[in-house]
């Protein structure tokens, strides 16, 4: 039990004694009484007080230093003063921060009159004058600072700078009498008084954040825990604050307070709740008696905005049990109706606030100005949300300073003005960033003109003195330690400053002036000066991290508001608008704004605002009332622009990564937002018009004045190409800048860019401190323009003091001046209304290793997004830098970097490539057009040629475009030419025309409407063709292919292109299970798929397989295609692009589609004896009755047709009139054909049956070419299984007997067995029963070649192949019979990767595994079964021209070694290059420096020498050293290089222990994934090189100089350097633990039993193994254990976490594992992943 004591202030004779309890204290008169503490002492002390100050004295008493330990408060503080006042000693103070230093504690150096002096700081002060040190703050000093108190407070022992030694009383005393004082000091020998001691007041350092002590220093002091008040005596406290509160009340909110500062509430991770704050609290209450009790906590502990929901809850309970849950039940004050001034002088105001139906008046402090009535400014929109903070602030300013914490853009900083206004208060804005000190918080060193240094007092203490409202801009972004050094300010209103001023309260200042008989003239000498009683802060803060540990160190993730906080002010929340008041305010300031779009942006971001996911969160960040204001703002001035476009512009969303987009995507269309800009977007041409007279430019519908600036030299003037993209953000910087004619100031900022620099550059000039204005300064002065480069470099909390002068146009500068953007007061920069700002920074995110400036300062600015320019822009603006480089070059260079770009925006490659190395690409092909493509990219990405499996990526994204990057020049791959047999004349056809009434027939024809069913409408869908030069490392006929997205099952059934515009042929391929219809560009991106399995009735594959053509119709039908299906009984179909019409004719049909371009198409049934004729155009049928039954038609011209007899193979000549119409009908003629062989002495031979008959006959010159005589006539080609190709001269036009040429096959096809190689075994199981319906054979006329595919077995291939080679495996040989050069090859066609496994539906289609169609550039294109698409290049003449570009592409290498030619002008020459002799008899010569013409010598003329003057030659073989040779590795070094690599594949799997078996198990997973792995990991990197990045290490005694040391370094101060290292932690703060990952499994049976189907297994252990790989050698970083789950259970262990796999082998392992437990059949019922996480949390 405590003994009660009691203060007694004793009078005696020998002088004033101070009784507490039994304990007596006799007082000395103060020598410096205005140092004394006064009004500190309360009228009733509690007891508890009391029991302090006794031990106090105690110590004190004994001569020992005490230190008073306690939780955060001013309670301590408040001890040590009232013990102070009472003892009347005099105090320095000093609060102690991360910036303050030894010199700040023992002596400073001053210049005054150009010499360097020292000057005592409080620790010697009280030493030497008997004052007691008060030390606030140790936890918050930084290491290796207090220790220099050390030997002052162990042994009262201390050398100084200014070599003085403070000593002992005793022991100077002891040395007085043996020596005289002046002896002590000429040895520089000071006296400690025996009176000085030192009270520390610090907070426990494990509970809080902070320095523990050092062993050291804390054995030094005597400890005291001053915890809160007792709860009694806090409760006779309050009562006496709060007389009109109900007492229970009252003890309501004490328990509350109580418990929430419990042991066990700290254990939950709750702060501890502000006990102190409880008495302003009550003083509002007592005013407010109505007011509701839970808003009252809210204010003192926002346990909303700082705890988590575990947190919240548990405050809401104690609420509740205290019944303080009563918010709803009691009304909140609505708005503040009136405010008056006082009469008195104080600077006081009244104020009225309405609440519920009542008023209530009340005394607040005000400014020096006016009140201003509210509701009256016109540029603050009064909403309700707002009125009634601003009264709930008018309470809390009644008692204390406030703090408003709101999201970014949220009207903080505008509330806080219109509050201002209100009463009168003039505002300081003062904004904090990171690295700020307490010196630039209260106090900086600058030079008087003489050069003697001074302090100039911050806008803080010039606030505090004048009585101003000092906002506190950004409180959470400044450290702790700096801000503590205004706890005693904000607690006590008093200051200490660095020259020694003192700031004090003003009712203390005019005590101490009345006690001590001072006027304000003798106080300010002695550096005392009054608060003014007006004065208070008003702080502005992002709300905390919610639930975030109150002792993280980082920034980011930083809960700011902790315990120590929450005593320094009230909180009031900034809550965000509800939409119609957000609205009312858009109106408000943006009344043009159209209304619609307003609304629909207001639904977006309150949608955005509700969710809980967090990504949505971050977008609606972006999008805070500040931004959609700036939206409105643009909108109402440009009513046109598209609300999608300005919100993507302001979430930046062109960089926001997949899911983000895709979530802001769905959001816009949950709007209702559609972007409508796009398609005119790529039309639209910007043009720039600069009208000259009135000075205007004009971009697109967009005018501005252009400005007559004085200073011509800072107007940038670039290249510029007027395209309709720029290059860069510098560049369209630079260029708009130039149109409009403004300077501009350049700043461009780095990772050591600091405040100072940004504002002003400190120099000294003869011993003075001038400051230069940085280009900041400049423009702000000049009204340029201000270009900030790189933004995202430097530090944010340095960009963040961007914010006040972009916002309010306001800024302090290092030198005292401010910017304001108002004429008003001395010493300021007026800011030129033409200053703007514009920042260049890159995108936020990987892989820019920047800061995000965006996510800080996004909101400020308006944001634009520069991306690559489109493809066609880009082309156009390559085109510009190189007129001369071949437009193939330049399209590929555009599509190769396209998708570089788009890999590293999806994270496959890490560097993202821009234009501007495109461009140096095209300079260079421009300036050295010989020099090859393949050589020249090799400039951008030799930097990526030592990272194996970037090059891999890099090496593929180049060859699928078709750059031969790594190809050599002789790497031709072209098939082997096989001679054609002679051509032949082999007989004739005669068309007969005689009077015999058999040969000659009519035939009648009648014409009948179509029946049309539909439209159906169709959805088409788009899949990005991914499409792939094929000439990458060689060249050969295949030009290029690509894969269609098809089904596996799915058939191939028809193939055909049709001729457009710009040499782009048009391919359709259609497939028949399900019936589907592709269409692609030859050159396109983009395949358009038609899925129809609705329009045709499909039924199990047994019993209808359907087996669809298509012909794709002409002018004025162009892209459309009619489909036709052979199977079915009754159908035609015609699609018009995405709808369906449905004809109806007889089935059974097949098509004729060679005339479909003229929208004709012909129909005949085999064994009928009827053709149709479809008019599409028309809409109508002509059927024309035959006398003869049909077994093929050929459309040899529009108006003659060939027919077969379908058991003679008799042929028959139909003509008909070009056009039809009904009335001349019947006059369709049959003429029979007699076709009779040359010689008919060797019995009859068999008559052709054509497979293929051309439409259109061969150009004369290729006709003569083919006969080998020159030649005109009509003609036809034909093809049948007998010959290679038969051309029939005359026909169809001449009557006389048309001759045939054969160029005959060695043996027919038709004969030769089908289906009997390894291949088509393999695949079709078995010999096909049917004729195929496809011939798979074309005529290219053009190239005067006819090509077909045949499967491998009709192919020589022992023509073809050594004998030493084995044939590929192929889907088919693409036979090229070339009647120019008379030769016949055969190109393989790879085999198709999938087939479906319909094999006998397939032989039905055709007889190889592709189908064929002829190409209108003299090539063909085939689709194999497993859908591929290649194109091939057959003609000879595109070949041969394909080939040199190709080569060109490579470069030329000409084999001569380079030769370094300097040129002379002394006119000797040194044996001079000459001719040489020239040989009579022309012998080849190699070497030997005399023959003209030779091969391989030296200064000669010839080739393939060296240093010849020119080439020459003479006709011979050349001898030949290639460069390839020279240059390559001889074949013994390549085979050591692989022997090494396998030596130490096999050692390395003997090392763990592993078969090669095993190892090659292993790698078949691990090469799956390699570059995935690969991708991962550097991902990994870049966040450990982020977290890595080193800070700037202040106070050092080496490194670069501090600008802000700068007047220290002229004193003479040591440790005015600053470097960069690794920052220690912040004491308190949790261990980096490694990151907790959990990989979940499945490893239930299905996943084996459905492997074979979808590969679904294997994925997933690549996909474990990708982790497994990844994350090797990251364990300090990333923790993970893998489990998996299936029936039996949801944690079956893989991997643990503390033994994950080291090596392959383990790795392997847990693969096998894995595989052992796809045993289990089951599915189990609890969500896997949510027990998996379950289990990781807990």
């Amino acid at each position: 039990m405590w003994r009660t004591c009691e203060v007694k202030l004793l009078n005696t004779s020998s002088g004033d004694t101070v009784k507490i309890g039994d304990i007596t204290y006799k007082i000395k008169t103060p020598r410096n009484p205005e140092l004394v503490p006064v009004k500190h002492i309360s009228d009733s002390l509690p007891q508890a007080v009391a029991q302090h100050l006794r031990w106090i004295m105690q110590k004190d008493l004994l001569g020992q230093d005490v230190f008073l330990i306690g939780p955060p408060g001013p309670l301590r503080r408040s001890i040590a003063m009232q013990y102070l006042e009472l003892t009347k000693r005099e105090v320095e103070y000093v609060a102690l921060s991360r910036d303050t230093t030894e010199t700040d504690l023992k002596q400073r150096r001053e210049i005054r009159s150009g010499t360097a002096f020292y000057i005592d700081q409080c620790a010697v002060r009280a030493a030497t004058q008997g004052r007691v040190l008060v030390l606030e703050g140790l936890e918050k000093a930084e290491r290796n600072v207090l220790p220099v108190l050390n030997n002052l407070l162990e042994n009262r022992e201390m050398q100084l700078e200014d070599g003085r030694f403070l000593m002992s009383s005793e022991r100077y005393d002891k040395l007085l009498q043996e020596h005289t004082k002046e002896e002590l000091d000429t040895w520089k020998i000071v006296r400690v008084s025996e009176d000085f001691r030192v009270i520390a007041l610090g907070l426990p350092v494990p509970k809080y954040k902070g320095n523990p002590l050092d062993p050291p220093l804390r054995s030094r002091f005597q400890a005291r825990d001053i915890y809160y008040l007792p709860f009694k005596d806090q409760l006779e406290l309050l009562y006496t604050a709060g007389p009109n509160i109900a007492a229970e009340r009252v003890s309501q909110l004490l328990s509350l307070a109580t418990t929430l500062c419990s042991q066990e509430s700290s254990t939950l991770g709750l702060p501890d709740f502000p006990v102190d704050n409880l008495l302003p609290a009550l003083h509002v209450l007592n005013v407010f008696p109505m007011l509701s009790s839970q808003q009252l906590v809210q204010r003192l502990y926002p346990y909303t905005s700082i705890l988590g929901k575990d947190g919240r809850t548990a405050v809401e309970g104690v609420l509740s049990r205290f019944e303080l849950f009563d918010a709803r039940r009691q009304p909140a004050p609505s708005a503040v109706l009136s405010v008056s001034t006082t009469k008195d002088a104080g600077g006081h105001a009244n104020v009225t606030l309405g609440i519920a139906d009542k008023e209530v008046t009340f005394q607040v402090p005000s400014g020096t100005n006016e009140p201003r009535p509210p509701n009256s400014s016109s540029n603050f929109i009064n909403t309700p949300s707002h009125s009634q903070l601003i009264a709930e602030m008018m309470q809390s300013h009644m008692v204390k300073d406030m703090c408003l914490i709101g999201a970014k853009g949220c009207g903080k900083s505008v509330i806080a003005r219109e509050f201002a206004e209100i009463l009168g208060y003039s505002i300081e804005p003062v904004m904090l960033y990171q690295d700020m000190t307490a010196r630039d918080l209260l106090q900086q060193r600058y030079t008087l003109p003489n050069g003697d240094t001074s302090w100039r007092p911050s806008p803080l203490v010039t606030a505090a003195i004048e009585g101003k409202l000092l906002l506190l801009d950004g409180i959470h972004r400044v450290n702790l330690g700096t801000l503590a050094v205004l706890s005693r300010l904000l607690h006590d209103r008093e200051l200490d400053l660095y020259d020694g001023s003192r700031l004090l309260r003003w009712d203390r200042y005019q005590t101490l002036k009345e006690e001590q008989q001072l006027s304000d003239q003798q106080l300010q000498e002695r550096s005392i000066f009054p608060i003014h009683p007006s004065f208070r802060v008003l702080a502005l803060a992002e709300p905390p991290v919610v639930g975030a540990n109150t002792s993280a160190t980082n920034s980011k993730g930083q809960q700011w508001l902790g315990p120590e906080l929450l005593t320094m002010f009230l909180y009031h929340t900034v809550t965000p608008l509800s939409k119609a008041e957000e609205m009312g305010l858009i109106d408000g300031l943006t009344p043009n704004v159209p209304k619609e779009a307003a609304e629909q942006l207001l639904h977006l971001t309150h949608s955005l605002r509700k969710t809980n996911d967090p990504t949505a969160q971050s977008l609606a960040s972006s999008l805070s009332t500040r931004q959609l204001l700036r939206i409105c703002r643009r909108l109402s001035q440009y009513p046109e622009e598209s609300i999608a476009r300005a919100v993507n512009k302001a979430c930046l969303s062109r960089f926001l990564p997949s899911l983000a987009r895709s979530s802001l995507e769905k959001s816009l269309s949950n709007s209702s937002i559609v972007d409508t800009a796009d398609p005119a977007e790529h039309t639209r041409d910007y043009s720039c018009e600069f009208q000259s007279p009135d000075g205007v430019l004009t971009i697109g519908s967009v005018s501005a004045p252009v400005y007559n600036p004085s200073e011509k030299m800072k107007i940038p003037d670039v290249l510029f190409y007027d395209n309709p993209q720029g290059v860069g953000k510098n560049k369209i910087v630079d260029r708009f800048l130039h149109l409009l004619n403004r300077p501009r100031e350049y700043l461009q900022l780095h990772r050591d860019t600091t405040v100072q620099t940004l504002t002003l550059q400190p120099s000294v000039r003869d011993g003075i401190i001038t400051y230069e204005d940085s280009p900041l300064v400049k423009a702000v002065k000049m009204g340029h323009i201000l270009v900030i480069d790189e933004a995202d470099k430097a530090p944010t909390n340095v960009t963040c003091i961007l914010k006040t002068l972009v916002e309010s146009g306001e800024m302090i500068l290092a030198d005292g001046r401010r910017i304001i953007s108002a004429r008003g007061r001395p010493n300021t920069i007026l800011m030129h209304p033409d200053f703007r700002m514009l920042v260049l920074a890159n995108r936020p995110g990987f892989p820019f290793l920047g800061n995000d400036f965006f996510g800080a300062l996004g909101d400020i600015f308006s944001c634009h997004a520069v991306d690559n320019p489109k493809p066609q822009a880009e082309l156009a603006m390559l085109k510009q830098y190189g007129p001369d480089v071949p437009d193939a070059t330049l399209q590929k260079l555009v599509a190769a970097f396209g998708e570089l770009r788009s890999m590293a925006d999806q994270g496959t490659i890490t560097y993202p490539y821009s234009t501007r190395e495109v461009v140096n690409i095209v300079k260079h092909l421009q300036k050295f057009p010989e020099e090859g493509l393949a050589n020249v990219v090799r400039n951008v990405f030799d930097f990526d040629s030592y990272n194996k499996d970037m090059r891999e990526v890099l090496i593929e994204a180049l060859h699928k475009h078709g750059i031969p990057i790594g190809a050599k020049p002789n790497a031709v791959k072209l098939a082997k030419e096989l001679p054609l047999p002679e051509v032949k004349m082999t007989g004739y056809w005669t068309i007969n025309q005689g009077g015999n009434a058999r040969r000659k027939l009519l035939c009648p024809t009648e014409t009948h409407p179509i029946d049309i069913k539909g439209p159906v409408f169709l959805r088409v869908q788009g899949y990005p063709c991914n499409r792939q030069e094929s000439r990458a490392l060689s060249f050969s006929e295949e030009k290029a292919h690509w894969q269609i997205p098809m089904n596996e099952v799915n058939i191939i059934c028809d193939v055909t292109t049709k001729d457009e515009e710009q040499e782009q042929n048009t391919l359709y391929v259609a497939t028949c299970n399900p019936v589907s219809l592709y269409s692609m560009k030859e050159q396109g991106d983009t395949i358009h798929c038609i899925e129809l399995y609705d329009v045709f009735p499909r039924t199990i594959s047994g019993v209808w397989q359907p087996f669809v053509t298509v012909a794709p119709l002409g002018n004025p039908l162009d892209g459309q295609v009619v489909l036709h299906e052979e199977q079915s009984s009754v159908n035609r179909y015609i699609v018009l692009y995405n709808s369906i019409f449905i004809v109806s004719m007889q089935g059974g049909h097949k098509m004729c589609r060679d005339f479909a371009h003229k929208n004709w198409l012909l129909f005949y049934k085999e064994n009928g004896n009827q053709v149709e004729v479809l008019d599409v155009l028309e809409g109508r049928v002509h059927s024309i009755s035959l006398p003869i039954n049909l077994k093929s038609v050929f459309l040899v011209a529009e108006d003659r047709w060939l027919l077969l007899e379908s058991e003679t193979n008799k042929k028959f000549l139909l003509t008909k009139p070009m056009h039809m119409t009904a009335e001349d009908s019947g006059v369709c003629q049959l003429h029979s054909i007699s076709d009779d062989p040359v010689s008919s002495g060797h019995g009859t031979t068999e008559v052709s049956v054509p497979q293929m008959l051309s439409s259109d006959q061969l150009p004369n010159e290729n006709l003569s070419a083919a006969l080998d005589q020159k030649i005109v006539s009509p003609n036809r080609i034909l093809a049948d299984t007998g010959s290679f190709a038969q051309l029939i001269v005359g026909f169809p036009d001449l009557m006389s007997p048309n001759e045939v040429y054969s160029f005959k096959r060695p043996a027919d096809l038709s004969t030769m067995k089908s289906g009997e190689s390894g291949a088509h075994m393999f695949l079709r199981g078995g010999l096909r029963t049917s004729t195929p319906k496809q011939h798979n054979c074309v005529s290219l006329l053009s190239a005067n070649q006819v090509v077909r595919a045949l499967p491998p077995n009709k192919v020589p291939l022992k023509d073809v192949y050594p004998k030493d080679v084995t044939p590929p495996l192929t889907a088919a040989y693409l036979e090229v019979t070339d009647l120019n050069s008379k030769k016949v090859k055969y190109i393989p066609v790879p085999r198709s990767m999938s087939v479906s496994p319909y094999t006998n539906w397939l032989a039905k289609v055709s007889e190889t595994d592709v189908l064929i169609a002829g190409l209108s550039s003299g090539g063909v294109v085939t689709v194999d079964m497993g859908g591929y698409i290649r194109l091939w290049e057959t003609g000879l003449d595109t070949l041969q021209r394909s080939l040199m570009e190709w080569r060109n592409m490579i470069g030329s290498e000409d084999g001569r070694p380079l030769q370094i030619t300097i040129q002379r002008d002394s006119g000797m020459d040194v044996t001079a290059p000459k001719h040489g002799k020239v040989d009579p008899v022309n012998a080849p010569h190699v070497g030997g420096n005399q023959w003209a013409g030779g091969t391989g010598g030296r200064d000669t003329a010839g080739l393939g020498g060296k240093g010849g003057p020119y080439r020459l030659d003479a006709g011979h073989k050349v001898y030949q050293v290639s460069q390839a040779e020279k240059d390559a590795v001889p074949e013994e070094v390549r085979r050591a290089a692989r022997e090494m690599a396998e030596k130490a594949f096999k050692e390395r799997l003997k090392e763990i222990d592993m078969s090669e078996y095993d190892g090659e198990t292993y790698e078949r997973f691990s090469n799956a994934v390699k570059r995935q792995v690969q991708s991962l990991r550097i991902i990994l990197d870049s966040l450990q090189a982020k977290g890595k990045e080193r800070q700037w290490l202040k106070n050092q005694a080496l490194g670069e100089l501090d600008d802000a040391k700068i007047i220290d370094g002229l004193t003479g101060e040591k440790a005015i350097y600053k470097r960069r290292g690794e920052l220690d932690p912040e004491l308190g703060s949790p261990q980096q633990k490694p990151k907790r990952l959990r990989v979940l499994a499945d490893v239930s049976g299905s996943m084996y039993r459905f492997n074979g189907v979808d590969g679904r297994l294997e994925r997933s252990m690549e996909a474990v193994c990708m982790v497994m790989e990844a994350l090797e050698n990251y364990e300090h970083k990333f923790k993970y254990d893998i489990v998996g789950h299936s029936g039996d259970g949801f944690d079956i262990e893989l991997v643990r976490a503390d033994k994950v796999p080291k090596n392959n082998k383990q790795r392997l392992k847990v693969l096998r594992v894995w595989i052992q437990y796809q045993s289990s059949r089951r599915q189990h019922e609890i969500k896997p992943w949510k027990m998996a996480s379950y289990q990781l949390l807990n």
